[in-house]
């Protein structure tokens, strides 16, 4: 039986594709080395640890300086990286309108003053002529009338004097207000530290609660790294524990941490590695170590890999 041409040519491409199909698995089926990490572990520091991951802070915590007035910027005293004392002004608001505020209320402190002694002048003209007939060596030479309507014209002068008197107190405060008002739109470093960022300029608007801090403040001197311990761990690290502070991609920078406080609220996880595999219904307690600023080359706001000396698991396991 005679088989058909096209037939042939099928088979044959078939076990072209066979064939093919075979060299390409066995070229494939190769080992290939496992490529080196771009950076080594760290090595345990202690027998027990519990790791996480560290925020770095300011150890004053970063402070987000904002204005208790809205108004327009009118001049910016520091920058970014630089130090300033407890006290030293930050920026300035537009003042010229408290500025008129406080021309007008010392002008009406000048005039109840100068109004005070006017008064005083009438009060004691009036004691002057109520004297006057009180000395009389006659009595029956002035009416009983007369020396009533003197008596209540010295009250009645000593009144407007003391009212004038409260007045004068009252423009005096209100001088001091509008004194302190120009003062709160000075805004002054809380505390001595570093700006650590700045979000306004020299004629922008600026109000009070933002979104965005106006400037960010912070005692660097000496850093804190805010660790962040699994709750089902937290009963493993004790007040006190020693640590050790890791660049993260750099196992061989590193410096002790010093043991600071714990935060007692246990609270939600906040995502700081990205990983999808982190659960958002984990809770942690955050724990605080400090290091000097001079032994890393380290940034607030840098993340941070921590390994704490711990309490060992159950059955002498390793943490």
């Amino acid at each position: 039986m005679k088989i058909p041409l096209s037939n042939l040519i099928v088979g044959a491409l078939a076990l072209a594709g066979l064939g093919t199909m075979v060299t390409i698995v066995a070229a494939g089926d190769k080992s290939y080395p496992v490529a080196a990490p771009v950076a080594a572990p760290p090595a345990k520091p202690f027998p027990h640890v519990v790791s996480g991951a560290g925020l770095i802070e300011a150890a004053s915590e970063n402070i987000a300086v904002g204005t208790p007035l809205p108004g327009v910027v009118e001049r910016v005293f520091v920058t970014v990286g630089q130090q300033v004392n407890a006290g030293e002004p930050l920026f300035a608001l537009d003042q010229r309108q408290v500025d008129a505020e406080i021309a007008a209320r010392a002008a009406a402190v000048e005039v109840a003053r100068t109004r005070i002694g006017e008064l005083q002048a009438l009060e004691r003209e009036a004691q002057d002529q109520l004297a006057k007939v009180r000395d009389l060596p006659d009595a029956r030479a002035v009416s009983r009338e007369e020396i009533v309507r003197r008596e209540i014209a010295v009250q009645a002068a000593a009144a407007r004097v003391k009212a004038t008197q409260a007045a004068l107190v009252q423009v005096q405060a209100e001088l001091a207000a509008a004194r302190t008002e120009k003062s709160r739109l000075t805004v002054r470093a809380p505390i001595a530290g570093e700006v650590l960022q700045l979000n306004l300029r020299a004629g922008e608007f600026a109000s009070p609660g933002g979104p965005t801090p106006l400037l960010v403040l912070g005692d660097t001197r000496t850093l804190h790294v805010r660790v962040d311990i699994d709750e089902n761990d937290a009963w493993r690290v004790k007040s006190g524990a020693k640590a050790v502070a890791y660049v993260r991609g750099s196992s061989d920078l590193s410096t002790p941490a010093q043991f600071v406080r714990f935060e007692p609220l246990v609270i939600p996880k906040r995502s700081l590695t990205g990983n999808s595999a982190e659960r958002v219904d984990t809770r942690v307690l955050q724990v605080l170590f400090a290091f000097p600023r001079e032994k890393l080359p380290v940034y607030v706001g840098q993340q941070m890999d921590v390994m704490i000396e711990a309490q060992p698991v159950g059955g002498g396991k390793n943490g």
